[in-house]
């Protein structure tokens, strides 16, 4: 039995190499070789075309710039409590006029304020505070 299947197989190797040597061997259309070299540079020129046309008609590109995100740094203070009551009256404020607002925006607002001062005048702002120790406050029972 395995003496036949030899033959059988010999023969579909060998069918495989001349098919491929028939298919080799069928004649190739002549394709004009001077038309391609003609289109060529249409071809080339068609696409610098479009591609000027594009740049022409397209809107101009608006570049969205990633904004890179803000590094936020959380930080714990100790701050008087009639200090503290004027966050809460400053919210409320805000509030008045349909703007609601963090505790830290309102921090963030005094911060530019401050910075839009003078020396003079934020020496005299510093010099008014009432002086605290600093540190956790003790805690009261």
């Amino acid at each position: 039995m395995a003496a036949a299947a030899a033959p059988k197989l010999a023969s579909k190797v060998a069918a495989k190499p001349a098919a491929k040597a028939t298919a080799a061997a069928k004649p190739v259309a002549a394709k004009p070789v001077a038309s391609k070299a003609a289109a060529a540079p249409k071809t080339a020129t068609k696409a610098a075309a479009k591609t000027e046309l594009k740049a022409a008609t397209a809107k101009p590109a608006v570049q969205i710039e990633a904004k890179p995100k803000l590094k936020l740094v959380r930080d714990s203070f100790t701050m008087p409590r009639a200090d503290f009551e004027l966050i809460t009256r400053l919210k409320d404020r805000a509030i008045g006029f349909k703007r609601s607002t963090k505790k830290s925006e309102l921090l963030r607002a005094g911060l530019q304020a401050l910075m839009a001062l003078t020396d003079k005048q934020l020496a005299a702002i510093l010099t008014a505070l009432t002086p605290i120790k600093t540190g956790r406050p003790k805690k009261s029972d």
